[in-house]
């Protein structure tokens, strides 16, 4: 089947400014001759797009092979070897392949993982539309010779800071094992809209959220009167979804920058960042512990305080 099909996904969760005229759509391709053409012909001249603009999608993973018994892929080789019966299908948006996401930083290389300080606006994991504005795929290619990368828990889109991304499938499991028993300790840095109590004022959250017990404890750090806003260190006691944001909007104190939860936009984009994580290894029974507070401080005009 040829041609062009349009299509409903989740893109960016924020919005991305372009001066081009947006193009997004679906072409699929069902090889018939394997030995006639590559995928960037086939692509091409399904699609009406030129070679070259399809390469540049297959790189950037948006263009996916499905085979018979086999879970759909990214093709990113523009000569790699086709079937009889194959379907190729290539996710376009212009926006998403023309984005230049901010780079992370490598905080830590612990070799079975490494750690990142994720800048807002970077993605943690890439769509059928695409994974090259992503953490993982970043961090894959950081490293010579390349890594294998798996990820073991998630930052929003809209956050920044501390993010582990596993090497090996050992330090996947194992990781991913002490996030699901909630045995990482995280606190996060947030700004809030309204003036939550005086400095050292400390307090907790605790409304359920989409039906199941949440926890979130937070202590004041600074105010800023005339501005009307709130610096807060938060601890987390349980992980929901959204669960600092969503608190603390309930509340009345939405996260500045979060336009999804009520507060107005923000010039250095969404004010939450992950500040601290301490777990033990489960492979050495170690405790380790990774800190950007004294980063974050700096970088948002904070008072000095624990960089633990």
């Amino acid at each position: 089947m040829l041609g062009r099909k349009p299509t409903r996904h989740r893109v960016l969760r924020r919005k991305l400014s372009t001066s081009a005229v947006r193009e997004q759509f679906l072409t699929e391709v069902t090889v018939s001759d394997p030995a006639s053409a590559f995928a960037p012909d086939l692509l091409a001249q399904a699609s009406g797009l030129s070679k070259l603009r399809v390469k540049d999608a297959m790189q950037k993973g948006a263009v996916w092979l499905s085979r018979a018994g086999r879970r759909p892929q990214r093709l990113r080789r523009a000569t790699g070897a086709l079937c009889t019966g194959d379907r190729l299908s290539l996710y376009y948006d212009s926006v998403i392949l023309a984005y230049v996401p901010p780079p992370p930083r490598l905080v830590a290389d612990a070799k079975r993982y490494s750690v990142w300080d994720k800048p807002a606006g970077l993605l943690v994991e890439g769509s059928r539309y695409g994974d090259h504005a992503t953490l993982l795929r970043q961090v894959e290619h950081h490293f010579s010779p390349t890594r294998p990368v798996w990820l073991v828990h998630r930052l929003d889109l809209e956050a920044s800071g501390l993010i582990l991304i596993a090497h090996t499938a050992q330090a996947a499991a194992g990781l991913s094992a002490l996030f699901q028993a909630r045995s990482v300790h995280k606190r996060y840095f947030i700004e809030v809209q309204g003036i939550v109590g005086a400095i050292g004022a400390q307090g907790s959250f605790d409304t359920p959220l989409d039906g199941k017990a949440a926890a979130t404890a937070y202590t004041v750090v600074g105010v800023n009167a005339a501005a009307g806003m709130t610096q807060v260190e938060i601890t987390m006691l349980s992980g929901r979804h959204h669960q600092i944001r969503r608190h603390f909007a309930d509340a009345g104190y939405p996260v500045l920058g979060d336009l999804k939860y009520g507060s107005t936009p923000h010039p250095d984009g969404m004010r939450l960042a992950a500040v601290h994580m301490a777990f033990q290894a489960p492979w050495e029974k170690t405790s380790v512990e990774y800190s950007l507070a004294r980063t974050v401080r700096t970088r948002w005009g904070w008072p000095e305080g624990s960089d633990r």
